[in-house]
């Protein structure tokens, strides 16, 4: 196959798998007003039931070991100088990534926000632990910022868009469960069956009226019992940062391996809650876990588990954080509350998180250095964190009034603010 060297007049951007909803769709068709064609690739009857143009829908129906020959080809049939996707470690969009760099295309990551919950990333070539943005130092930073936008000083309190969230995630998996026939070859990237997910989403819509008043509850309990406590900050088990870029595999070695610490070295009246990912369905059994840790480390009565929630609730009076690689740590450094985490994380730069060893970090706790997080958090602002979200209409209307622009940009927001290129970011407003 030619290697794809140049960029012509015409862009033509093919998408892989995309958050869940119709946001990938909906892209394709901004994109196409400048003239670009757009090309979706489905690997199920989810990815094809939100892409709106059926004549540019490219269904993969082979076993996934024919993925490399049919990436090449429809690379070269639909002449694509873009690849646009979700997340960058799926087995078929890792892959789709190494031919695209070999064949000179421009690659387009999509993710969560690294500083959500009003903003979206998006970057080029990688996301998370294969980011730009793990090579680039606070001193790069610094050096980068002519002025300093005036940000909002107080965090957020809320998860943007979790409950359109969940209903999105639900109906993919109903097309993938019922409607899935015209992909025989179909396998999830998930150790979970199809039908597992839709019922692990189906049951989490109907308990979450009574989850919220359980986390209410427990919330209330925690700050009102008058203890200094520390926050452990729980991912999703399936996360694809998590199982991707952490020496854990299972949330409950990262529980167990946090309460040895605690029981060893935090003060006797200290406490130690577990807070669970707002999307959290179940599949893990967490509190079971914490529980029996706990036990066997003597710190029963110290221990506690709260079912997702709002973050913000615990944070304000809490002492530290403890995760894994959680952009929640985003959350705790931005109120100036000492991080230790342990899996690659874009945020695990010197002067922002601690490396002490656990006993030592419950002890006395080294705090992140504001001026160095104030650099950083500008930083993103101004490059990757895009205002707005992948899954309700006003999230998705304000994220795509900024990422045209930046998608057909000839370089990444990283090199382009590195390089002096970008001008300086004046404001981005918070959605109330």
């Amino acid at each position: 196959m030619t290697k794809t060297t140049a960029k012509t007049d015409t862009r033509a951007f093919l998408f892989l798998q995309g958050p869940h909803g119709p946001f990938f769709s909906e892209l394709a068709a901004h994109l196409s007003e400048t003239g670009a064609t757009c090309w979706r690739v489905a690997f199920n009857a989810g990815d094809a039931s939100r892409w709106s143009d059926r004549d540019r829908l490219l269904p993969f129906r082979a076993p996934l070991d024919g993925w490399h020959a049919q990436f090449e080809r429809w690379v070269q049939s639909t002449g694509a100088t873009d690849l646009v996707l979700y997340g960058d470690t799926r087995q078929h969009h890792a892959e789709a990534v190494r031919i695209a760099r070999r064949l000179g295309m421009t690659i387009h990551v999509f993710e969560e926000g690294y500083l959500r919950p009003y903003w979206a990333t998006y970057e080029r070539n990688g996301s998370n632990g294969n980011s730009r943005l793990m090579h680039i130092s606070l001193e790069d930073m610094t050096r980068a910022l002519r002025q300093r936008a005036d940000m909002p000083t107080v965090p957020p309190d809320r998860w943007g868009d979790l409950r359109q969230h969940m209903i999105h995630g639900a109906l993919y998996h109903w097309h993938v469960l019922f409607r899935n026939q015209a992909f025989p070859n179909y396998r999830p990237h998930r150790d979970q069956s199809v039908a597992e997910e839709f019922r692990l989403q189906l049951l989490r819509l109907i308990r979450r009226p009574r989850h919220i008043l359980l986390r209410h509850l427990a919330t209330r309990r925690i700050r009102k019992g008058g203890w200094p406590y520390h926050v452990g900050l729980l991912q999703l088990e399936h996360d694809a940062s998590f199982r991707a870029f952490s020496q854990f595999k299972s949330q409950t070695e990262f529980v167990d391996l946090v309460i040895d610490g605690f029981a060893k070295g935090a003060p006797a009246h200290h406490r130690l809650v577990f807070k669970a990912h707002p999307l959290e369905d179940g599949r893990a059994p967490l509190e079971q876990a914490i529980r029996r840790s706990a036990a066997r480390h003597g710190v029963a009565d110290r221990v506690c588990f709260v079912r997702g929630g709002k973050l913000a609730y615990l944070l304000q009076a809490a002492r530290s954080a403890v995760t894994v690689n959680s952009t929640a740590a985003h959350q705790a450094l931005w109120r100036g509350l000492p991080v230790r985490c342990f899996g690659t994380s874009v945020y695990d730069k010197p002067g922002l998180v601690s490396h002490q060893p656990l006993p030592a970090f419950f002890r006395s706790p080294h705090p992140p250095d504001p001026d160095a997080h104030a650099i950083y958090r500008q930083f993103l602002l101004e490059t990757s964190q895009l205002p707005g979200g992948y899954y309700s209409a006003r999230g998705r209307a304000q994220l795509l009034r900024h990422v045209v622009d930046r998608m057909m940009a000839p370089h990444g927001p990283y090199e382009l603010r590195l390089s002096g290129e970008a001008s300086v970011t004046q404001q981005l407003r918070l959605v109330q």
